[in-house]
């Protein structure tokens, strides 16, 4: 390629212009490797516009002309070339395009920075600054183009990115533009270096990119494609690509909106979830992409932390190509991206919960503690993540599970709470006290037997409407029961509470006669703001200090042991204390509130060596 004998004419940048190299050069991006993105993306422009020339203009340079990326290497000259076959520039146009760009906002630019008083990465990449991200990566920068326009000829442009740049025609130009960039950093000649950047960041342009030689982006944007047309086997491919995984999706969600963003997301939930297997907290697999180029492998902030668990890509054509990785964080589109993809795949889930309920549950097994925690730290979406919830329940049969809505529609008429019981099995709740007033009354109780259950619950106060109530809390109301039994006299019951309270007055606040029970002669109630015990647990290995707790201990007036206790009290009152003791034990052990069982069993032991004697 030669010029011609002519001397180059001698541009001056726009005082702006060198404003805004010394920005892009320092401060701009925060990293070099990202010039590659930058002018690659403007090689893909270039190629669509020249797509657009072909179908639209009856005559064009070069008609017919492979429309690729062709990028080559070379070490020795330190070298890294970056060719299209795109609409290429007109002089007049190298004049605009890269020596004033005021048309492309370069002012506007500077001046969102100057209203900032800092560089302000939120406004970068609203005003087509990419070109200039080679400045980072090369200490001078050669362009030759030529227009698309018939009978145009071609131009060189160079410059050192410091006070100006020169043109001059060329010969020997095709249809175009190639950019020859003399590296700073040899490392951006080496191919293996290039190819591992293309891959990253480039790996999905419509066009062909070809690395001396050899075609680098080879898997198709599956996203912007529609459902119909792609195959079970295409999306598995797409999955293993881009979550680097081997095992088949679980979901698939593939989706596009135009309003009120300009979204294309295909989504993926894991065969698996390895955080289960103690195999530490899983990183965000969401890539960020804006017209198939990468804008961040994984966004923080995209999508919250609840939903780390999917894979796929998300592709807005309504963000910015260069906005950087600070400005994501604080960027209100992302966060409204943020915002429609996760009530997206929320509603995804209910589908798929209706329509393939047992296959449903399965990712509620391997899943739930990401619902869970979403319930625990996004508030807006509580509602949602709540009814995604399956549990068994005291009207379900072992193994089958329930949600929240079967359970409002199967409750009485005016029940306006749903009855929970936390857990560390179906089996221990049922054998427990707390179902039997329940039960008689023909109340439903929801089990919730997941270690991280109760610190949901500290959080969902409310399903549709219904309060969500502990059904071991002291201050429900049962209301009476038919009962044939027998039972304690209201004298005999208030003087056998008032003695069992003074004598226990250190383990529990108050002993009373109640109507949860039927066949325990005992019960420990905590109070509503009582934390449980897995909170108590956790509290304590966290190091903080807990008081004892004091639950209300309401006994059965129509046992037989508590019939018999309150005659022993008079007869023998130490033996009826050691009694009276272990009733309240076993009460608190069956509330999980016994924080030195040891002392449990020898009360037991020592009660038992009287009883025998």
């Amino acid at each position: 390629m030669t010029t011609t004998q002519e001397s180059p004419q001698q541009h001056v940048f726009q005082a702006e212009v060198r404003q805004l190299l010394d920005i892009v050069i320092h401060s701009l991006y925060t990293d070099k490797e990202i010039f590659v993105r930058e002018l690659v993306s403007n090689a893909s422009d270039a190629l669509e516009k020249m797509r657009l020339k072909e179908l639209t203009e009856g005559d064009v340079q070069e008609k017919g002309k492979a429309l690729e990326i062709t990028i080559t290497t070379d070490e020795e000259a330190k070298t890294l070339t970056i060719a299209d076959s795109g609409i290429g520039m007109t002089e007049e146009e190298l004049v605009q395009n890269l020596g004033t760009i005021a048309h492309s906002g370069t002012k506007a630019f500077l001046q969102a920075m100057k209203e900032k008083g800092e560089t302000g990465p939120d406004v970068i990449g609203q005003f087509g600054v990419g070109f200039y991200s080679a400045f980072m990566a090369a200490d001078k920068v050669e362009v030759f183009t030529k227009s698309w326009q018939p009978g145009a000829t071609g131009f060189k442009w160079e410059s050192d990115g410091q006070g100006g740049y020169t043109i001059e025609a060329a010969d020997d130009v095709v249809r175009g533009s190639k950019m020859v960039l003399h590296l700073k950093d040899e490392a951006f000649a080496k191919a293996d270096k290039i190819k591992e950047l293309l891959k990253k960041y480039s790996n999905f342009v419509s066009f062909p990119i070809l690395l001396n030689g050899e075609r680098v982006n080879t898997v198709e944007a599956l996203w912007l494609k529609s459902k119909s047309s792609v195959t079970p086997e295409e999306y598995t491919e797409f999955y293993r690509f881009t979550a680097h995984a081997w095992d088949e999706p679980f979901f698939t969600m593939h989706f596009s909106a135009d309003a009120p963003l300009s979204i294309n997301a295909l989504l993926f939930v894991p065969g698996e979830n390895n955080e289960r297997f103690g195999m530490g907290q899983m990183e965000p697999g969401v890539a960020l992409y804006c017209k198939k180029v990468l804008i961040d492998p994984k966004p923080t902030g995209l999508l919250p932390e609840w939903l780390r668990f999917l894979r796929g890509v998300i592709d807005s054509a309504d963000l910015p190509l260069n906005i950087s990785r600070e400005s994501m964080q604080d960027s209100a589109l992302v966060r409204k991206l943020n915002q429609l993809i996760t009530k997206r795949f929320l509603k995804f889930l209910e589908k798929q919960a209706s329509d393939e309920p047992e296959k449903y549950r399965e990712f509620h097994e391997k899943f739930s503690r990401f619902l869970k925690e979403g319930i625990a730290t996004s508030h807006e979406h509580q509602e949602a993540l709540a009814g995604l919830l399956r549990f068994e329940s005291s009207m379900t049969e072992p193994g089958k599970v329930s949600s929240f809505a079967e359970y409002i529609a199967r409750a009485k008429d005016g029940q306006e709470e749903i009855y929970y019981l936390t857990g560390p099995s179906r089996e221990v709740l049922e054998t427990g006290p707390y179902l039997e007033a329940f039960k008689a009354r023909g109340l439903e109780v929801a089990y919730f037997t997941d270690v991280v259950d109760s610190y949901v619950f500290q959080s969902l106060a409310e399903v549709s409407g219904k309060k969500l109530v502990p059904a071991d809390r002291a201050e429900i109301e049962m209301e009476d029961l038919a009962n044939d039994q027998e039972k304690l006299s209201e004298t005999d019951s208030s003087s056998l509470t008032a003695w069992l309270g003074e004598k226990l007055s250190s383990r529990v606040s108050g002993v009373t006669v109640g109507k949860r029970l039927v066949g325990s002669p005992a019960i420990a109630l905590t109070e509503k703001d009582a934390p449980t015990p897995q909170i108590r647990a956790m509290m304590k290995a966290m190091g903080q200090e807990m008081p004892e707790p004091k639950p209300t201990l309401e006994i059965n007036a129509s046992h037989g042991l508590v019939k018999k206790l309150s005659a022993l009290k008079d007869s023998d009152p130490d033996l009826a204390e050691a009694i009276g003791t272990q009733l309240a034990d076993q009460a608190l052990l069956a509330a999980g509130l016994v924080e030195n069982p040891q002392a449990v069993a020898a009360r037991m032991n020592s009660l038992l060596e009287r009883v025998l004697k």
